[in-house]
């Protein structure tokens, strides 16, 4: 038996799967496949589903951009955010947000 491929990018896992799709073979053997060589990687409906987006014609295996917040915090508030906890170890989350109010609670 073949030595299983541990811990492989997404993207390629993907790039099998049109592979293999691409020469005919069923989602269940591609799970089969892939399996045999990555291990439990992804499960079959994963499988079937990425099946049917290049069946739809969809040709690219990373992600697509998902919405949402995006989080970017610069290094200068870093540094004070830094700055206010070696100052009083024992500040709470509340009193830190209100020295620095920019970066939410939950980032805190």
């Amino acid at each position: 038996m073949a030595a299983t491929i541990q811990n492989p990018v997404k993207c390629k896992v993907r790039s099998v799967i049109r592979f293999l799709h691409a020469k005919g073979q069923r989602p269940a053997d591609i799970h089969k496949e892939i399996v045999s060589v990555y291990g439990n990687i992804m499960n079959l409906q994963n499988v079937t589903k990425w099946c049917r987006h290049f069946s739809e014609g969809r040709t690219d295996v990373h992600d697509e951009q998902r919405t949402g917040w995006p989080f970017v915090i610069s290094d200068a508030l870093l540094q004070r955010t830094e700055e206010a906890i070696r100052a009083n170890r024992r500040l709470k989350l509340k009193e830190s947000h209100q020295i620095i109010p920019e970066v939410s609670m939950t980032t805190l």
